[in-house]
């Protein structure tokens, strides 16, 4: 182990975080916007689509209230995540036949691509004796898309533990399956509302920005030098 840190484990976000769900133009070949105008999904309808696929707290579409039920209670249940993003795809111009095809990438863990700085910063823990835990508001199983990326010690999943970010429950959840304590523990997170919540249980927090993977190719290794934590 190359020297001391302040902390005993780290807690990361997935996406946004570790990994990013990224479009392949494949996705949206043959695909129009199922309204008046029959508009074309170009770049940037795509990125918004993405978008609101991805985006970690709030809404971007108009909900009825059932819909609201579904999006509310998303990541604890695999059938409402479903029927919740299934909605946002149908509201923001999509056929449906078009919106459960882009939704079975959003679910596909092969289809997420993790940033530059991944595989590095979870070695580069796991080399230094710190432990790690994957903390996801998610209703899919995306422990396959760290195969050959980086091993992590626990994976809490909200659908799994039946606890949202920002409640502390699932925080806790995650430091009692490491044997660790808040005060030792850093989470970093691309929400500071979500991920942030973390704070409550007396956890450091790094925030980090969920930019494309291009575009952000050492920002984890910088948000744990920040905290102490050289790799």
């Amino acid at each position: 182990m190359d020297g001391m840190s302040d902390f005993d484990a780290v807690l990361f976000d997935f996406s946004g975080t570790l990994f990013r769900l990224e479009e392949d133009e494949s996705w949206f070949r043959g695909m129009e916007l199922d309204t008046e105008d029959k508009g074309e999904v170009d770049a940037h309808v795509q990125a918004e689509l993405m978008r609101r696929l991805t985006q970690p707290t709030g809404r971007s579409v108009s909900m009825t209230p059932q819909a609201l039920d579904a999006w509310m209670k998303r990541d604890l249940e695999p059938h409402l995540h479903r029927e919740a993003y299934l909605h946002v795809l149908r509201e923001s111009g999509l056929a449906r036949h078009h919106a459960e095809a882009l939704y079975s990438h959003a679910i596909d863990p092969a289809c997420w691509t993790p940033y530059p700085d991944t595989p590095t910063v979870l070695d580069g823990l796991r080399r230094r004796g710190i432990k790690t835990a994957v903390v996801s508001n998610i209703a899919f199983d995306l422990r396959p898309a760290f195969a050959g990326v980086g091993t992590v010690d626990e994976f809490v999943l909200s659908f799994e533990v039946g606890a949202v970010k920002p409640d502390p429950a699932i925080f806790q959840t995650a430091l009692d399956r490491l044997g660790v304590t808040a005060a030792r523990t850093l989470m970093v997170g691309d929400s500071d509302e979500a991920d942030g919540g973390a704070r409550t249980l007396g956890c450091a927090f790094a925030l980090v920005d969920p930019l494309p993977t291009r575009e952000r190719r050492d920002g984890l290794i910088a948000a744990l030098w920040a905290h102490g934590i050289p790799l």
